[in-house]
């Protein structure tokens, strides 16, 4: 049998495989590795050209490291924040020592049980932003905390990704090992210098062809990864380093753009001979150990996320959707699990077991992310104890406060400006602490609050207010802002912000006096401008002038949009 017609077959079944899990609203990393389970050996054993289709997985790999690392520029790990560092520091800390004392008492060898331990200990990036960006809440505050500290995940898991292999190697001596270490120092600011020196002054020729650019980006991953394994280190290492020295240029999002397709295509592959390896003799023996470590992911982790969240001053509620987020394991699990497998350090048995608490944690945490709103529903009168009592003080004297703001986010701090030289007073309303601290430090009125909180805006002097403004990303809570200030004040102007018209005109239905649709807004605003100032390019100076001003004050703020590329479930 050809290889193409091979390849052909297995394709086929896995995109038939893909439609199930897509009716099923579950992430297709679930469906490929059924595709391998059935192409495998116990079910039709269709899969003959393993070397082949191993070789495609590693590239796989290597191309998913690249453009990971093309999305670790300085910048974007400044975002990152003093509670996401912790959050991910503690919760991975905390999933892998308890994680480890579960598998010794499972009975699993000091060895294999370390690297259960560690699979279990990392979150999917992807999945969570998926899933997050499908609900339409990728600027709410949890999922700016959870992709902060699931990128400080990453961050370690491709730190122990390269330095397993080193820490393996038959020469690892301490000497050795400071020498590799070194090497890995100088090759990577070799890289570094001729991607600064030499690439970067490249950059508009070579963006000027966007087959130009990717055949460039192409050969430039393969050549330092070539580079890095010639030198000692694996495939992934270079293809790390490769895609990070790109993470500066301009031109990083499209490289990125450019390479999903084959990205997506190659570690397809890699998950599918996942399913086809996995050991399926004995399975029962492993499903037992695969629920309960599946029930630790699935109730450990959004625990310990919920008490260091606490711990920090985020409501209950807050810490809950920012817990259920860490409640599956990453395909980085599964690659440290195929990269122990390979280096001889645990048997095939145990990849299969991290592969099949994967399965289970994925599907099960998919409906816990999407359903975070319900779920806190019925648990809100259990969560006190993960909230810090002294955030909950009764607001004093809002009666003075004819303006009421909730939300400071990049719309929000704009309505601060503006009612800051207004002669009426206003009163802030967020949740996240950080803002309110350096709200209260400028001298404006803040409350630590929740918009969603029936009770605490119930609280407010409702019928002294004049003016509501709401920049809450969230269509329940504006929805319940409105009905409950609709139910006591007939004469209060409320403002709200929606990013579609369907849930606008919902809005406006409520009784909401003006909808704010950013994205329509800005075009709405061009066409004005354009019909005040004409074409003429000269009365646009000004104009210009005012707005770099105004842009630069907001990437001092730290209020630019994030940029997500990594929105694609494999």
């Amino acid at each position: 049998m050809s290889l193409f017609f091979e390849l052909s077959i297995v394709i086929s079944i896995a995109v038939s495989v893909a439609i199930v899990m897509r009716l099923l609203k579950q992430p297709l990393i679930i469906s490929h590795i059924i595709t391998g389970l059935i192409v495998g050996p116990f079910v039709l054993n269709f899969l003959h050209s393993y070397e082949i289709f191993n070789f495609f997985s590693e590239l796989g790999i290597a191309i998913l490291l690249f453009t990971v690392g093309l999305n670790l520029s300085p910048l974007v790990i400044k975002q990152f924040g003093k509670v996401s560092l912790v959050a991910a520091l503690g919760q991975v800390t905390f999933t892998a020592v308890v994680g480890y004392l579960i598998c010794l008492a499972l009975g699993l060898a000091p060895l294999a049980a370390t690297y259960v331990a560690i699979a279990l200990s990392f979150s999917s990036t992807i999945i969570v932003l998926k899933l997050i960006s499908d609900k339409n809440e990728l600027e709410s505050l949890y999922a700016k905390i959870s992709i902060g500290f699931l990128l400080v995940q990453d961050v370690i898991a491709l730190v122990l990704l390269f330095s397993i292999p080193l820490l393996s190697s038959p020469n690892s001596s301490t000497l050795a090992i400071s020498l590799m270490f070194l090497k890995g120092l100088a090759l990577g600011l070799l890289v570094w210098l001729v991607a600064r020196y030499v690439l970067k002054p490249l950059n508009n020729f070579l963006a000027h062809s966007q087959e130009l650019l990717f055949l460039f980006s192409l050969s430039w991953g393969f050549i330092i990864a070539a580079i890095f394994k010639l030198a000692g280190f694996s495939l992934e290492t270079g293809a790390l380093v490769a895609g990070v020295a790109l993470a500066t240029l301009p031109s990083r999002h499209e490289i990125s753009a450019r390479l999903v397709s084959m990205r997506d295509f190659f570690i397809v592959v890699f998950f599918i001979m996942l399913g086809a390896q996995m050991v399926l003799t004995g399975i029962w023996a492993i499903i037992p150990l695969a629920l309960v470590l599946s029930l630790f992911v699935l109730i450990g982790n959004p625990l310990i996320m919920m008490i260091i969240m606490g711990l920090f001053g985020y409501r209950k509620k807050i810490s809950l959707k920012t817990g259920l987020t860490v409640a599956q394991i990453s395909e980085f699990s599964l690659i440290l699990a195929a990269l122990g497998f390979r280096l001889g350090h645990i048997s095939a048995t145990i990849v299969s077991l991290v592969t099949l608490v994967g399965l289970v944690t994925i599907f099960c945490s998919s409906y816990m992310i999407l359903k975070a709103d319900a779920i806190y529903a019925w648990l809100e009168p259990y969560l006190g104890i993960f909230e810090r009592k002294k955030k909950d003080k009764a607001i004093v004297v809002r009666h003075r406060y004819p303006i009421v703001l909730f939300g400071c986010n990049r719309i929000g701090y704009d309505f601060v400006e503006t009612f800051s030289q207004s002669a009426k007073k206003f009163l802030v309303v967020d949740y996240d602490p950080e803002t309110v601290k350096k709200l209260s430090s400028a001298g404006i009125q803040t409350e630590y609050g929740d918009a969603s909180d029936i009770n605490f805006l119930e609280s407010l002097e409702l019928n002294k207010l004049e003016l509501v403004v709401s920049t809450v990303p969230n269509l329940e809570a504006n929805i319940l802002i409105t009905e409950t200030i609709r139910r006591r004040n007939h004469k209060t102007t409320i403002m709200a912000v929606a990013h579609n018209i369907g849930d606008a005109l919902e809005l406006y239905d409520l009784g909401v006096d003006y909808v704010i649709l950013p994205h329509f807004l800005g075009g709405r605003y061009a066409i004005d401008m354009l019909l005040k100032l004409g074409v003429k390019r000269q009365k646009f100076m000004h104009l210009k002038n005012k707005h770099l001003s105004y842009l630069q004050n907001k990437l001092l703020l730290g209020h630019e949009h994030p940029v997500l590329n990594r929105d694609r479930i494999y």
